[in-house]
């Protein structure tokens, strides 16, 4: 169990993957979920409520280099679905498509509460409480094309590592806002972040390269450190050299010692999301917003691993797996047992802050009739060095209260390709809504054992939306912005 826990600590600050780029069709719908990217949109209804679990729950994985095309080698699942880690063709363009910063995001987010109401037709004050999980891993393409396609192609060459960073959150957020108007045409909003840190794994990424000898031995040159924020303690050998970790399950073992430790404010953080929005006349109007300044500060259940040394390993890659003199199992515990000889288990771990990936977001709406809403919305995100563009497309059909619908079209992620829908409708006070971002345009027939069936065929994007919102009071559709 020690070594499958270090071995899962490793894989997310090694492999796996934030808020990934928010979602495109939200913002063209009358929601009050909306106000999550703009404070100072008005959706309809004098008053909101949101029940735990039921009112908004979001998922997205994203990635900028994987795709359905890549994982099933002429269309077929098998023992080799994941085509791209089969040497062949789908191999080699698998790893063509590798830029030079490859990222990998996935979210998850569920709102335990949220309320809003209107004073005076003007005033909107907001309230929410919202648990979300992020990750993020930018890598550089050359290290999975060595760890794939194996040493021959880099010999004598040394790869830069310096720009591969990750990071892991889980958090819980209160959100309080308010927005109003300061003329007929303008109206303003804002909403303050009070943030509580529940876990964290952080990788600060000084310096790192690797160097591929002639004798086919690496040479490693690295000064990282990996900083986590956790209920767990690592397993140390007489020499120092680690042997695994642990989780502190005493303190999960009833809810009356979990809840203590979700709600404390040991890791405290704080926020801002400011927006406005500006009707040009009866049919224009635009909007812009920045959200998710802020950071979270990680006091609690610290522990810090580095690696601040120059050291040689046996290059093994998964060439050794095609050959088959290595198992994929054997390939895995030997990285773990080579990273353990040099992972030093920090005595005093300092406190870290990582900060929230912050958006840019402006968007432009053209309302002809009373019931359309066309719109053009960007959303620039700020992951590290990696910056994140989309750019949407919308069209937004509004039935009165009743019932809403939106179609948009997004290019993002090197793809464009990337169509969304959204529904919401009401009846009486309930109103359930859905949302898909990314629906894939291009799908194939794969074939199993059990038979045939259709997927989409390029799909780097996964992102999904539903909820249902307690909603009373109307307003006249003239009293409404255009939708952005």
């Amino acid at each position: 169990m020690k070594r499958q826990i270090l071995a899962l600590l490793l894989l997310i600050a090694a492999v796996t993957a934030g808020n990934a780029q928010n979602s495109q069709v939200l913002y063209f719908m009358n929601l009050p979920q909306a106000t999550t990217l703009n404070p100072a949109l008005k959706p309809t209804g004098r008053f909101y409520l949101g029940l735990p679990g039921i009112s908004d729950i979001s998922v997205r994985v994203d990635n900028n280099f994987l795709s359905f095309s890549d994982l099933f080698a002429d269309g077929v699942i098998s023992d080799t679905t994941f085509a791209f880690l089969n040497d062949g063709p789908w191999l080699e363009d698998f790893l063509g498509g590798l830029g030079d910063n490859n990222s990998l995001e996935p979210q998850a987010g569920v709102k335990l509460f949220g309320l809003a109401f209107t004073v005076k037709d003007n005033l909107r004050i907001s309230f929410d409480i919202t648990a979300r999980a992020d990750a993020n891993i930018v890598f550089p393409g050359d290290l999975l094309r060595l760890g794939l396609m194996g040493n021959s192609d880099f010999i004598g060459k040394t790869i830069d590592l310096t720009s591969f960073r990750t990071d892991m959150t889980a958090y819980g957020e209160i959100g309080i806002g308010a927005s109003g108007n300061i003329t007929d045409r303008l109206r303003i909003g804002g909403r303050l972040l009070v943030l509580s840190g529940v876990a964290s794994g952080y990788l600060t990424n000084n310096h790192s390269s690797l160097t591929i000898n002639e004798d086919f031995t690496h040479t490693a040159d690295a000064d990282m450190v990996f900083n986590f924020s956790a209920p767990l303690y690592f397993i140390t050998e007489d020499d120092g050299s680690i042997h695994g970790a642990e989780f502190d399950e005493a303190r999960f073992n009833d809810f009356s010692s979990t809840l203590p430790y979700l709600t404390a404010m040991s890791n405290p953080g704080f926020g801002i999301d400011l927006g406005a929005e500006y009707r040009i006349n009866d049919m224009f109007a635009v909007s812009a917003a920045v959200k998710d300044l802020g950071f979270i500060k990680w006091k609690r259940d610290l522990s810090q691993l580095s690696i601040k040394s120059t050291f040689e390993f046996n290059g093994l890659t998964m060439q050794d797996v095609y050959d088959e003199s290595l198992s994929f199992d054997e390939l895995i515990n030997w990285t773990i047992d080579s990273l353990q000889n040099v992972l030093v288990l920090e005595d005093n771990p300092a406190e870290f802050t990582t900060r929230l990936p912050a958006t840019v977001i402006g968007a432009f709406g053209f309302t002809p009739v009373k019931f359309l809403t066309l719109g053009v919305l960007s959303q620039t995100r700020f992951e590290g060095p990696v910056i994140h563009q989309a750019t949407t497309l919308s069209g937004n059909l509004n039935f009165g209260n009743s019932f809403s619908t939106t179609v948009a079209y997004t290019a993002a992620n090197r793809r464009y390709d990337n169509l969304g829908f959204g529904l919401a409708f009401r009846g009486g006070f309930a109103q359930f809504f859905l949302l898909v971002d990314n629906i894939p345009l291009k799908w194939t027939t794969v074939t199993s054992g059990e038979g045939s069936f259709r997927m989409p065929e390029y799909w780097n994007t996964v992102q999904a939306r539903l909820g249902l919102n307690l909603v009373f009071g109307n307003r006249q559709r003239e009293e409404i912005l255009p939708a952005m």
